[in-house]
């Protein structure tokens, strides 16, 4: 499979790319990696999406762990081996367990998690695979986690949603990782 849409040297980038690039760069991503290869043929969208992006990931309402447990399920709902190669090592470094993380790649419900990473997952699929989430799922959710985790859940599901389907089209490249890849 061919990377579609690789690296740009930064000295053969457009002035308004090498803007967009140097805003991730200088950002706590410290690269220029993953889906922002692709994106930066769309500079305006790139600084829009990692803006957003840099919200979710690292300053969520539901805090880190649990925002990569719901980067984990996407990726995996997805099949997309950057996101996975990226996060899941972050997810592990965490606290999210070696057992979820197998059972996540597996499309198995892990049977080992705590109560809000349970909670999480079950949201996330959900959300997914129904295109929507019932209401015993949503009222648990915003009891744990109130209207503003809520709508950041939807939002990491929708963010790394748009990513993996640009990295999929795009075909991007997967990064060195200590993460197993994805099974097919």
């Amino acid at each position: 499979m061919n990377d579609r849409l690789g690296p740009i040297p930064f000295a053969h980038m457009s002035a308004s790319q090498q803007v967009a690039a140097q805003a991730v760069i200088d950002g706590p991503r410290g690269a220029l990696y993953g889906p922002f290869v692709p994106l930066i043929r769309s500079p305006e969208l790139m600084a829009a999406a990692q803006r957003m992006g840099e919200y979710l990931r690292y300053r969520s309402a539901i805090g880190t762990r649990l925002t990569e447990l719901a980067i984990l399920v996407t990726a995996r709902q997805w099949s997309q081996q950057v996101e996975w190669a990226i996060h899941e090592p972050i997810a592990r470094d965490h606290g999210i367990g070696d057992g979820v993380i197998a059972a996540i790649a597996a499309r198995r419900r892990p049977g080992d998690m705590a109560p809000d990473e349970a909670l999480v997952h079950d949201f996330c699929v959900m959300l997914h695979q129904r295109q929507r989430v019932d209401d015993d799922t949503y009222a648990a959710a915003l009891a744990m986690f109130g209207e503003h985790g809520v709508v950041d859940l939807m939002g990491i599901n929708g963010y790394y949603t748009f990513l993996a389907m640009v990295m999929n089209a795009a075909q991007t490249e997967v990064p060195a990782s200590a993460a197993v890849p994805l099974p097919e």
